[in-house]
């Protein structure tokens, strides 16, 4: 990874971070995009200490605003001419149905709709790096049991956290097979991982009983830097170089749920996502 050129969302805290960490001791220049420039700041100093890596700046964007993903995008290429690798880590999970800055439901919004904008506005530019660039995508497991409720996307009919949240990481998969086939023949490639269930703050929208269980549950997490390894070894590993389309779990190609490899559910979520976002 020396001198390559890494964006990371969600690089702040949790898995991103830790991929941040292990990148840039492996020599990468990062932009690490995340929500709240102060804890930005910390995490850019400390990951710097800890890799002995100066080349690492803070990028900060609110991902519930489509117009703040089109600024983060500006900002990147005013930052950089080559990107080499795209990490669309970023993500949430909320306990009560709330609406982005666009009106669409924020689950959706920030994990799925944010990261299909960012990759649409950044793709040109990773098709011009002159080495082989890279898209990883943060989805999970939980997307198993999911489906695409194309007639309620916006769970305006019935919403509950978890489903919300199974829906998005099951779209970040279709997104992840649907971008893989248009971008054959060049030389991005596009996979995503499941990290594993991670101790970390991901889950502070939940009330506070759901906090406890979480907290409870999480006793029995992996840490962070176990979970960013997945991450990690997509962005950086000449074991995958050329590999596109897949879904991996602890560093090994895995198959995702029936629904997840319904590609005419992708070509039906990225004609939609496209109209959602204003790219159509």
């Amino acid at each position: 990874m020396k001198d390559k050129v890494c964006l990371i969302t969600g690089g702040t805290d949790g898995i991103g971070k830790a991929a941040a960490q292990a990148l840039a001791r492996q020599g990468a220049k990062l932009l690490i995009h995340g929500r709240d420039p102060e804890k930005g700041s910390r995490a850019v100093a400390e990951i710097k200490a800890g890799s002995q890596n100066p080349s690492i700046e803070f990028l900060q964007a609110d991902f519930s605003s489509l117009a703040d993903v089109r600024r983060l995008a500006a900002t990147a290429l005013e930052r950089t001419s080559r990107i080499d690798v795209l990490i669309n880590n970023a993500g949430g999970m909320f306990a009560k149905r709330h609406v982005s800055k666009d009106g669409y439901e924020m689950t959706f919004a920030v994990n799925h709709l944010a990261p299909f904008l960012l990759t649409h506005l950044l793709v040109n530019t990773l098709k011009g790096s002159s080495r082989q660039a890279r898209i990883v995508t943060t989805a999970s497991h939980a997307h198993r049991g999911a489906a695409l409720p194309f007639d309620d996307l916006q769970a305006i009919r019935k919403y509950s956290a978890m489903a919300a949240y199974g829906t998005s990481k099951l779209a970040n998969i279709l997104f992840t097979r649907a971008l893989a086939k248009r971008l054959e023949g060049t030389t991005v490639t596009a996979t995503c991982l499941h990290p594993g269930f991670v101790r970390t703050s991901f889950a502070r929208d939940l009330p506070p009983f759901g906090k406890s269980i979480f907290g409870l549950i999480s006793l029995l997490a992996r840490s962070p830097e176990k979970g960013a390894e997945t991450l990690a070894f997509l962005a950086a590993s000449p074991e995958v170089q050329g590999a596109s389309g897949g879904y991996y779990f602890d560093c090994k190609l895995t198959q995702p749920s029936p629904a997840a490899q319904d590609d005419e559910a992708a070509e039906r979520l990225w004609t939609v996502s496209e109209k959602l976002v204003g790219i159509a």
